[in-house]
């Protein structure tokens, strides 16, 4: 699913909305989360699962092209931990 399916199926479940007003809550949303991650926040959605970051240490990494060794800085990556209601749910069937 991609952002303009969930706000066409948002729109659609609430017909009271405008498509714009939903695009602009789905966006804000989104937004929030991110600006979160950004200031090193975590962002918890009860059910769902939790948002953070984790940080992977520099090292020295490999151009694939050339073989030589490149310093790689450290970095913060996006981390997604599933709740458990939702795994539950993916794993009903077995």
């Amino acid at each position: 699913m991609i952002k303009s399916e969930l706000i066409a199926i948002i729109a659609e479940n609430n017909p009271h909305l405008y498509q714009r007003d939903v695009e602009r809550i789905v966006t804000t949303i989104f937004d929030e989360i991110s600006d979160a991650l950004a200031r090193g926040d975590r962002v918890e959605l009860r059910g769902f699962g939790a948002f953070s970051t984790k940080e992977r240490a520099a090292r020295v990494g490999r151009n694939p092209r050339t073989g030589e060794a490149v310093q790689v800085e450290k970095k913060y990556v996006p981390y997604f931990k599933c709740g458990k209601d939702l795994r539950d749910r993916l794993n009903a069937d077995a």
